[in-house]
């Protein structure tokens, strides 16, 4: 009895603390990191919410006066500039993610299977992803340049006229999707090489044996094995795909180009704070533009979520 009672510890206020901190110790440890990434992001967010409800303009010294959700009315009714930059930016979104699903998909299932020079073709892909999008936007102004881009020079040497690939306002927006895929595809066929690298190989063998074709195996096995794969590069690529800005930017500049054919909300934000000092309205334009993030996120998650329970 007096063993068992000498070898209870004492229980004090110290010793209760310390026990908690124990439990507690792994979350203790990541608290400061924690709490500094969350003001690093909340601090920002939150002047521009104060910005965006200010009619601040023009000096940094300027005194400015809250107008509350003015800007915003202001840019919801805009159906000549923010309301077509809306669509550019879906339609910019939604072609090139669907392209670079669909190529990256079809690279990708290519690439699994082996062949001689498989790593030396694997390189010359992921190539792309080594150049800055701002360089990568020089590099094509100057091939689809009107006059002596090397574009036009193979458009004349098949005999067909030359293209205005990013002068002609007609032609700009597809042309810079195109640009877009070029770079950007190889980080898919990257996700969706590493989700075909884990899929089991037990199921396609079964189906194989029992005489499904490439075509079926692929439909009813590949497919929907390697779905959550492709709703993560999905996800991933159209965030991304829009807030494109330095491919838009190199190319056509401030406005997206004399008619602004291709004037995304990022491009037509920056004119906003950079070319006419309307740093309110370009706050409430970027607080819209996180907004249409977010749900586009949520929807995309939503989709998956399905998916992956069906």
């Amino acid at each position: 009895m007096a063993t068992l009672t000498a070898s209870r510890r004492r229980v004090t206020p110290a010793t209760r603390a310390v026990d908690w901190i124990d439990a507690h110790l792994k979350w203790i440890l990541i608290a400061p990191s924690v709490v500094f990434i969350a003001l690093l992001i909340a601090f920002p967010i939150g002047y521009t919410v104060f910005l965006s409800m200010t009619d601040s303009a023009g000096a940094v010294s300027r005194p400015f006066r809250f107008v509350g959700f003015e800007n915003y009315i202001g840019w919801l009714t805009d159906t000549e500039r923010f309301w077509p930059a809306v669509g550019r930016t879906a339609y910019f979104t939604g072609m090139a993610l669907a392209l670079e699903i669909v190529l990256g998909l079809a690279i990708a299932l290519l690439l699994r299977k082996t062949f001689r020079g498989q790593s030396l073709v694997r390189v010359f892909i992921l190539l792309p992803l080594v150049a800055t999008p701002v360089a990568v936007g020089m590099m094509w102004l100057l091939i689809f340049e009107p006059s002596i881009g090397f574009a036009n020079v193979v458009m004349r040497f098949l005999g067909l006229p030359p293209q205005g690939w990013l002068s002609d306002p007609s032609m700009a927006l597809n042309t810079l999707i195109f640009i877009d895929v070029w770079q950007w595809t190889p980080m898919v066929i990257l996700i969706l090489l590493a989700g075909l690298s884990t899929l089991p190989e037990e199921p396609d063998e079964a189906a194989r044996v029992d005489g499904a074709n490439a075509w079926q195996r692929f439909r009813h096995i590949t497919l929907p094995l390697l779905a959550p794969v492709i709703a993560a590069a999905a996800i991933l690529r159209s965030i991304d795909a829009m807030k494109t800005f330095d491919i838009i930017y190199a190319t056509k500049g401030i406005g997206g180009g004399s008619s602004h054919e291709a004037e995304t909300l990022n491009i037509l934000a920056y004119g906003q704070a950079f070319q006419f000092s309307q740093y309110g309205k370009a706050s409430a334009l970027l607080m819209l533009f996180f907004v249409l993030i977010i749900v586009v996120l949520l929807a995309l998650a939503i989709l998956r979520n399905r998916g992956a329970r069906s």
